[in-house]
């Protein structure tokens, strides 16, 4: 029996002033948090923001939701609609779950306690190194007849900011994918990917999209990409499609999609194509087309408008 195909992606956003995904604050002063790439520290947004977003528009998006956010709690906080259960609800299927509390899982005798995610993510990373920008802002004293106040005086906020795209990955064993409705429930998290928004602590007051600008996904049966998922240079070029030849990389199992393709040169475009790779100028459509030969239920009615 013929293996089953894994999806992997490369995905690079637009470059835009991000002030999201914040660690503990030092004082007054709101700090990004970075990893080290060689000599350089990058700005990072970490794949459980991501997953939380993706969760949060699928829900949007009618889908069976098990957990939501309470945004009106003293601490982070979420409930659950009911126990675990991956048959009934797409975020318990898509995202997997843990339960330790071992008087819930008697009561729930029979089912599982927890699943892994059919979703594997990676952590977003900048894609120019972090240059120490920072932004001031004076909050004003809630001042006169207020009901309510936060502080006796108004305070001077500084925010790290950094200017940058950010480029992560995501893989889908698309074998786990085909139970029940995981067909349709995959297809809608490809979606999902493709308007990603919302994303990390910063977005009340930021606005950053996660959505692609341009991806570069393998339909295989192996069991690993096979090139650099953190590929994308500071210009947005993914240097390692130089491998899409015979010896090396199938071309065949490549697919691109966004100002990747939009941006390419006319020959090089031809030569792509007479490889077999699947070229997109449109990122969502790109994903819609990968569902489509993955065979992950059918296709959204068209838009209108």
């Amino acid at each position: 029996m013929a293996k089953d195909l894994n999806l992997f992606a490369s995905v690079l956003t637009y470059a835009a002033p991000s002030s999201n995904y914040r660690g503990e604050s030092e004082e007054n002063r709101t700090v990004l948090q970075k990893i080290t790439r060689g000599e350089h520290e990058y700005t990072v947004i970490s794949p459980e923001s991501m997953r939380n977003a993706l969760r949060e528009i699928l829900a949007n998006a009618g889908l069976p939701a098990n957990r939501r956010r309470l945004h009106d709690e003293d601490q982070l906080a979420v409930e659950f609609e009911s126990f675990p259960d991956p048959d009934r609800y797409a975020d318990d299927f898509l995202f997997g779950f843990m339960v330790a509390d071992k008087d819930a899982i008697k009561e729930n005798a029979g089912k599982p306690a927890k699943r892994d995610s059919v979703l594997r993510m990676n952590m977003a990373v900048a894609l120019v190194p972090y240059r120490f920008n920072a932004t001031f802002h004076q909050s004003p004293q809630n001042a006169g007849d207020s009901p309510w106040r936060n502080a006796t005086n108004s305070a001077l906020l500084h925010r790290e900011v950094s200017y940058t795209a950010y480029q992560y990955p995501f893989a889908l064993a698309l074998g786990d994918c085909r139970t029940g409705k995981g067909p349709q429930w995959t297809r809608a998290l490809l979606e999902a990917i493709g308007e990603l928004s919302n994303v990390a602590g910063g977005h009340a007051r930021s606005y950053f999209e996660m959505a692609p600008r341009s991806i570069v996904a393998r339909l295989s049966q192996s069991l690993v990409a096979g090139f650099d998922t953190y590929g994308f240079d500071e210009s947005g070029a993914f240097p390692e499609l130089a491998r899409l030849k015979d010896g090396d990389l199938p071309a065949a199992e490549f697919w691109l999609g966004g100002e990747l393709v939009r941006a390419m040169a006319e020959q090089e475009r031809k030569r792509f194509a007479s490889l077999g790779v699947h070229l997109h100028e449109s990122p969502q459509a790109l994903l819609a087309a990968l569902a489509d030969a993955a065979k992950l239920g059918e296709a959204k009615a068209a838009r209108k408008g």
